[in-house]
């Protein structure tokens, strides 16, 4: 009897098979859009960025949902224990109360992610809302006096909250939300300056698409002949920034809306919380030059402010 062929025993991961057919099912698309829309629409200001967590460099979700986790995975530890009912409790009270703006932070993120991102989010906060809603019931029941029933409940939403971080885990790590997508640039591109095409192929007032090693830069000629130069694709999920908008010296992302500024590539508006690798550029003998600045946010930033563009 001939032994099996190796591609027909190495068989992919029953999970990651279910995981990868939900990022492709469009049966939520509808429901999507209108979420994701209703989310967009809130009236939050300056308060989306905060919980974007554009002022953290990262997003903020992931830690803010540390507290509900941790509150519950203790209450469970001590409901194993005879008479701490009433400390599980109130960690599942505490829990409950951290849950809301975790909720609402990751919602933020959720409205600003690519389909199949958005199709996994989907299930993962329904895992969570299933947590929230047993903990609940399991926070009624401690207060009622059923405390095994309580208990129960409690084992009921750890374990979608469990299922909730793996769907967390996957979004982050396998489809890469949240990830800085421009993170590599510094690793990519060469040291020193790169010859990218003669001055007048650089119309004032156009964004242009050029490649260093292999990677995309924005270069933008303003009117009176300073020349920006920006890794172009953005570090919120790789938008192309050449088809961005310039006003007021920043570049608008045509997918989700980051706005970051030309001169320094920092991220004036989220949902990106990573700023964009910038270039320091020089003319020569009548073309541009572009050379990727390693020290950016040295000193605060004033590494940034006080580079001058050279013109030889």
């Amino acid at each position: 009897m001939s032994a099996t062929p190796r591609h027909r025993r190495l068989q992919q991961n029953r999970v990651l098979w279910l995981l990868d057919r939900l990022e492709r099912t469009p049966l939520a698309d509808p429901v999507i859009d209108r979420l994701q829309a209703g989310v967009r629409s809130l009236p939050l200001g300056r308060g989306r960025d905060v919980l974007h967590g554009r002022w953290l460099g990262h997003p903020v979700h992931p830690l803010m949902v540390q507290v509900p986790i941790g509150s519950w995975l203790s209450a469970a530890v001590l409901d194993t224990r005879p008479g701490r009912s009433r400390e599980a409790g109130l960690l599942v009270g505490v829990g409950l109360a951290a849950a809301a703006p975790s909720t609402l932070a990751g919602a933020v993120d959720w409205a600003e992610l690519h389909r199949e991102q958005a199709r996994v989010g989907l299930v993962h906060a329904v895992a969570n809302w299933a947590a929230v809603g047993l903990y609940a019931t399991s926070l009624a029941c401690r207060l009622k006096g059923r405390t095994a029933a309580g208990r129960a409940y409690g084992f009921l939403g750890l374990t979608a909250v469990g299922l909730g971080g793996m769907l967390g885990g996957h979004l982050a790590y396998r489809q890469a939300s949240g990830a800085n997508h421009a993170e590599e640039v510094p690793h990519v591109v060469r040291e020193g300056w790169h010859r990218i095409g003669a001055v007048a192929e650089f119309p004032v007032g156009h964004p242009e698409r050029r490649l260093v090693d292999d990677v995309p830069v924005l270069v933008y000629r303003e009117s009176g002949g300073t020349i920006h130069a920006l890794a172009e694709r953005c570090s919120h999920l790789a938008g192309p920034l050449s088809e961005g908008t310039v006003a007021d010296g920043c570049v608008q992302c045509p997918w989700h809306g980051s706005v970051f500024r030309l001169s320094d590539g920092w991220n004036v508006r989220g949902p990106a919380t990573a700023p964009q690798p910038a270039f320091d550029t020089r003319i020569v003998d009548g073309h541009v030059e572009v050379r990727l600045r390693r020290d950016v946010w040295a000193n605060g930033g004033r590494a940034a402010s006080e580079r001058v563009h050279e013109h030889t």
